[in-house]
């Protein structure tokens, strides 16, 4: 690995290291370990060795340094990038005219001094939990290439994950940040709704979509955060809210957890069970917490996702349908076909449960729970097995996240190593747990994940191969 996105910068700023050496460090790991894990669709070089020059043009005229200078990052395929077409992992939209300019947060971080060094692979159109991509090819999971990412962001979790990049930037929907970093066992965080700007990204679900960074230390996540924070008037949902720094914040003396039993105790295996206890225990969390409308909430975001989905597609879908996967199509022609009386029951549901959850905030500051109900699955398995209870694959590995993204709450996702099966004979697995804030409190999210970080609880660690 390359380093952390902050050793990056201390170095270069301490004129250790340059931005062109780290670039091409980056770009020799990148061609020997993408080949196994399908994690990049497009490699951006040129661009980067134009912004790594820039940076190291700064530091030989002793100019202050931006806070990611010479920092590589990729991007999951849904952002715009200036001169290429925004795929979204779909064939559909490979005829597409290149984008004119660069997503709004892509723009935030390249003016921050970060290198962007590609695109990465997802699920076609972003519906989905495990990154098999009909058009694209899988992407295959950093700790063992036999099982799968996670999705819709999983070329985002692998890359961060097989340590070519220190940050990389995903969208979450259902989960799309929190599973795919939950099995690649790297940092995620999905800020509250509305925190940072979704313009120029291809949508999915309006009322749901988050944008948010993966990294290699909570520091890295915060470093990135920092930099994409402020409001945008090209995204509706973007809040006017102040910017509110986090990477040089103070950790709070208490913070007041949490831990979600009911649905999210019933939903985890014990391995996922286990690395919560790991966690509750780090953060001295003892209490019991339950959000009882979470499996309506799921319900219910299940249905405003297929009819926001099928009404966003459905033009092309009766134009072009054959250039559509056929797990996507399916999926989207039946969204598309759900009454709206279907729809305005869920959005009561989904108004129930964010009272009840802004109603727990009253007694907790955060709550804890698993990320994904087990560890990575094989690639291609089509069910799990949870606590004697078998459910899809594509379905089920969202099922500990989809209630929370319902309504917008923060999260930060950290990668807890609870033991595996050694019999098995096969290597450890990473199964990362939820640390969840009422709105706007994504200080707090980070400052748990810091602090399970400092314990040594929560932490990467890259393949060895």
């Amino acid at each position: 690995m390359i380093g952390s996105a902050a050793d990056i910068v201390q170095e270069i700023t301490k004129g250790a290291r340059s931005a062109a050496s780290v670039l091409a460090e980056t770009k020799a790991l990148i061609h020997a370990r993408n080949p196994d894990l399908n994690c990049f669709t497009a490699t951006t070089f040129a661009r980067a060795e134009r912004e790594a020059a820039a940076i190291d043009a700064l530091q030989a005229r002793g100019a202050p340094l931006p806070p990611l200078a010479g920092v590589p990052y990729a991007v999951k395929n849904l952002f715009d990038i200036e001169g290429m077409v925004t795929l979204a992992g779909a064939k559909v939209n490979a005829s597409n005219a290149p984008a004119a300019a660069d997503a709004t947060i892509v723009a935030r971080m390249q003016r921050a001094g970060a290198v962007l060094v590609g695109a990465l692979n997802m699920e076609e159109l972003a519906y989905g939990f495990v990154t098999e991509n009909p058009h694209y090819g899988t992407t295959r999971n950093p700790h063992d290439h036999a099982r799968a990412a996670g999705g819709s962001s999983g070329g985002s979790a692998a890359a961060v994950g097989a340590g070519m990049v220190p940050i990389s930037l995903g969208s979450d929907t259902s989960g799309s940040i929190r599973v795919p970093a939950s099995l690649c066992g790297v940092f995620g965080l999905k800020p509250t709704y509305g925190r940072l700007p979704r313009s120029g990204t291809f949508p999915f679900v309006s009322s749901f979509d988050h944008v948010g960074p993966f990294g290699s230390s909570v520091l890295d996540l915060a470093l990135a955060y920092d930099a994409m924070q402020g409001p945008d008037p090209q995204d509706p949902a973007c809040a006017q809210r102040a910017v509110e720094p986090v990477a040089k914040a103070a950790l709070p003396p208490r913070i007041r957890i949490g831990i979600l039993g009911g649905w999210f105790q019933e939903w985890a295996d014990p391995v996922a069970r286990r690395a919560v206890q790991l966690a509750a225990a780090a953060l001295g969390a003892t209490e019991r917490a339950e959000l009882k409308g979470a499996e309506a909430a799921r319900a219910a975001a299940y249905i405003i996702t297929g009819a926001e989905g099928g009404a966003l597609h459905r033009p092309r879908l009766i134009e072009q349908y054959e250039e559509f996967g056929p797990a996507a199509r399916a999926r989207l022609v039946a969204g598309s076909l759900i009454p709206a009386s279907w729809v305005v029951q869920a959005q009561r549901i989904r108004r129930q449960f964010y009272r009840e959850a802004i109603e727990l905030f009253k007694r907790f500051d955060l709550l804890l729970a698993a990320a994904a109900p087990v560890v990575a699955p094989r690639v291609g398995q089509e069910m799990l097995q949870i606590n004697d209870r078998s459910i899809p694959t594509k379905a089920g590995l969202g099922v500990l996240t989809q209630p929370i993204s319902c309504i917008g709450l923060p999260v930060c996702t950290v990668p807890v190593w609870p033991g595996g099966d050694a019999a098995a004979r096969e290597p450890e697995l990473p199964l990362g747990v939820q640390l969840i804030g009422a709105p706007w409190r994504e200080d707090l999210c980070l400052a748990a994940a810091r602090r399970l970080e400092q314990a040594g609880v929560a932490q990467i660690r890259l393949p060895q191969s």
